[in-house]
């Protein structure tokens, strides 16, 4: 589940995600899901490779182990030295396919891991971003190639219907109930799009503005799942952070671990 958000500004890059991880446990009385509040899904990495972080969201796991665990593991594996944001998102990939054939079912049929990178290229002015999904399309996809934007994933629905004025799922249910042929959905779609969009104008946005804006994309998913029914997959803490193409990845907001409250 989860929600995952990175946003390309011309000041730098904000990746965000909340802390939770939900679990379906077989019960006699049916299937209920858990929910663990203390995951880490925005992933940092260690000299020569602090100019890049990654959000994932989609299955929390690969057999028993969080993303975040095999961080040491995949870490060891890379060269001491900076590499272009396309093969760290290639190499990153990798790694997680490996650990995905090793430990998941060859019929797997749930949800992909995806995981969104971003970062500078050196001497570059503005960041890139990558995405691909473990296991059905490993090959990361650049977003936002001639501009800003923002791109998030996992439990969507509210960002689409802030963001974008509109659940992806209407275009479904249109459909199916219109009978329209596949090319006047497509471009109903787009009109949606062009005339529902929020008018958020990320290329004028300062990073203090992107930094609010994925808190509050965040914020109010949590919200509206704690006040609705259906799975509350996103929860617990927020963890923010920032690159930039001088300062490198630095978190401005992050769970920390804690001993019990007297």
């Amino acid at each position: 589940m989860s929600l995952g958000i990175v946003i390309k500004g011309p000041e730098g890059l904000v990746l965000a995600a909340d802390s939770r991880v939900t679990l379906a446990a077989n019960t006699p009385q049916g299937v209920i899901h858990v929910n663990y509040d203390n995951a880490t899904k925005l992933l940092s990495f260690t000299k020569p490779h602090n100019y890049v972080g990654a959000v994932t969201y989609g299955q929390a796991a690969i057999g028993l182990r969080t993303a975040n665990s095999y961080l040491p593991e995949f870490e060891s594996s890379l060269e001491q030295s900076r590499l272009p944001i396309d093969e760290f998102a290639k190499q990153l990939s990798d790694f997680f396919m490996e650990q995905w054939t090793k430990e998941m079912p060859a019929d797997y049929d749930g949800p992909n891991m995806t995981f969104v990178v971003g970062g500078f290229d050196e001497g570059e002015p503005y960041g890139r971003v990558f995405l691909f999904d473990i296991p059905r399309h490993p090959e990361p996809q650049l977003q936002h190639d001639k501009g800003f934007g923002i791109t998030w994933g996992g439990q969507r629905q509210i960002v689409d219907r802030l963001m974008q004025g509109f659940d992806e799922r209407l275009i479904q249910i249109m459909a199916r109930e219109t009978k329209l042929p596949e090319e006047q959905l497509r471009s109903l779609y787009q009109v949606f799009r062009r005339e529902l969009q929020l008018p958020v104008p990320i290329q004028a946005m300062a990073l203090q503005d992107c930094v609010d804006l994925a808190i509050f994309f965040l914020r109010t998913t949590i919200w509206a799942q704690n006040l609705t029914v259906g799975i509350r997959g996103v929860g617990g803490a927020i963890d923010v952070a920032i690159i930039t193409r001088r300062e490198g990845f630095q978190f401005v907001q992050q769970k920390v671990i804690k001993a019990e409250q007297k």
